[in-house]
């Protein structure tokens, strides 16, 4: 049996990073793992239409992921694969997990699953295989008939049968033991096509750039995390487990760089520790390796660092988020500023490079809140600040606090699209045109003080990439305002 994975295009009104999408790999993984021949389509790096994908390859079952600002795209794709087939069809993410009635309303998109999908998947494949044991032409109208009760007891799931009935099966368990899980299917990716994790700062081939994930979850709920829809449930991968795909990674595929994603890699610190003695013991730490999503800054120990850093940490990011104290307990954030002080401190006395997420906008937010965010930064002073727009997307707490008491200023999901340079909602006296000022003033008064000026200048990493920092910082600042005419050519490459 055949099957495809689709990430469909990201359209993005800057230049950013592109990497394989981490979710697909695991995907392919099992699939492969599971015996079936299994191929992915990434729109962002493909030359060919996904319709001339499926023409080509002929695939007996499509998943697709999507998460909010990509969820149109992923319903375009929908229907031009089913205008050439009526294959079964399945849609999973972040968005689709909270908003399944939504996508399953949608006639080209038969299946939803909701949260952790490896497993899921794999049953729906077998599902398939099945019926396609009895019927060579076993279609997504078979599969949704009423009367094939194999969908009936299958949990994470939701679907509308033939008969017009919505079905929201219950939940599935998650993935107890991540250990269970193969590595990501790289393979299945044109990696010569990708860039590496952090373009703007590192001079890193792109194929030779890879991404990992240590654990799952997070026991923190911020309120404006997207992660929040996310199993509360932090688990992790054994150390050993850990240490065999860095090898794998390091001494198979030669590894220029890598990337753990975790959302909370730090929770169990003696784990993190374990790692890193195992990478030293077995020297694999001459490879750079960095914290792309951050990690805890309350759990974030010298000690700890140092043992990283000599394990190849290069970099670690922290989210900040806010410089006022009432707001960043709002958030529930759980720490303090003099917490937050002591990790950038930790790490800036061993020789990390640090990265601040920040955001402006959060509900309780004012002129002088954000103004006090912009001076934190610039207190911390981090290698690289990072300031979003508050952006509430559904699921999180931020989002019906927004529905009830304020005014989106969004009515298309593809208005979520990251780095658009515009506020996503009003609240009480704060206006768009106060946040989006802010913005832009916070990107301004961090990165022009002349001792930052004078760092970048002496990067050697800047001068081989400053055309497209210059075109980055540009666009960032001054967005494109063509986003009708972005979305009709994106429709053309579907």
């Amino acid at each position: 049996m055949r099957v495809i994975l689709v990430n469909p295009k990201f359209r993005l009104p800057i230049d950013t990073r592109t990497t394989p999408h981490l979710g697909l790999a695991y995907l392919g993984a099992v699939s492969e793992q599971a015996g079936y021949e299994t191929f992915i389509f990434d729109a962002d790096v493909e030359n060919e239409s996904i319709s001339q994908a499926i023409k080509r390859i002929q695939p007996d079952i499509v998943g697709i992921t999507a998460n909010t600002p990509q969820v149109k795209q992923a319903w375009r794709a929908a229907e031009a694969i089913k205008k050439v087939k009526n294959i079964p069809i399945i849609l999973g993410g972040p968005h689709v997990s909270v908003l399944p009635e939504e996508s399953i309303d949608h006639k080209q998109v038969d299946i939803v699953v909701r949260g952790e999908g490896e497993q899921i998947w794999l049953k729906l494949c077998q599902i398939i295989e099945h019926g396609k044991s009895d019927n060579a032409d076993y279609s997504a109208t078979d599969l949704l008939n009423p009367e094939n009760t194999e969908l009936h007891d299958l949990l994470g799931i939701s679907y509308i049968t033939t008969d017009g009935k919505i079905h929201h099966n219950p939940g599935h368990p998650i993935i107890a033991d991540l250990d269970t899980l193969p590595w990501p299917a790289y393979h299945l990716f044109k990696m010569e096509r990708y860039t590496n994790l952090q373009p703007a700062t590192d001079m890193v081939d792109g194929a030779k750039s890879f991404s990992m994930m240590t654990s799952r979850g997070c026991p923190y709920r911020c309120t404006f995390c997207s992660q929040s829809i996310m199993p509360i449930k932090w688990r992790a991968r054994s150390p050993e487990n850990v240490l065999a795909e860095w090898k794998h990674l390091v001494e198979d595929l030669d590894a220029q760089e890598i990337g753990v994603l975790d959302d909370s890699a730090n929770i169990n610190m003696k784990r993190l520790l374990k790692i890193a003695d195992l990478i030293i013991e077995h020297k694999l730490n001459h490879v750079p390796w960095i914290f792309v999503n951050g990690i805890r800054a309350n759990l974030a120990t010298k000690e700890l660092l140092t043992r990283l850093k000599k394990a190849g940490l290069i970099r670690t990011a922290f989210g900040v988020e806010s410089g006022d104290p009432d707001v960043l307990a709002s958030i529930n954030k759980r720490i303090d500023h003099d917490t937050i002080r002591k990790a950038f401190k930790n790490a800036k006395a061993i020789g990390l490079e640090t990265i601040g997420f920040f955001i402006i906008g959060l509900p309780g937010d004012t002129e002088e809140t954000m103004e006090k965010t912009i001076q934190f930064a610039c207190e911390l002073d981090p290698k690289i600040a990072n300031f979003s727009m508050m952006t509430p997307y559904p699921g999180t707490k931020v989002y019906e606090i927004v529905k009830e008491q304020g005014r989106l200023l969004m009515d298309d999901w593809e208005d979520y699209v990251f780095f658009a340079g515009k506020a996503r909602y009003e609240l009480g006296d704060m206006t768009a045109e106060m946040i989006e000022r802010k913005w832009k003033e916070s990107y301004r008064r961090f990165y022009l003080r002349p001792h930052r000026i004078a760092e970048i200048l002496m990067r050697k990493d800047f001068w081989l990439n400053w055309r497209r920092t210059f075109k980055v910082a540009w666009r960032t600042l001054f967005p494109r305002k063509e986003k009708v005419e972005l979305r009709k050519s994106d429709k053309k490459k579907i």
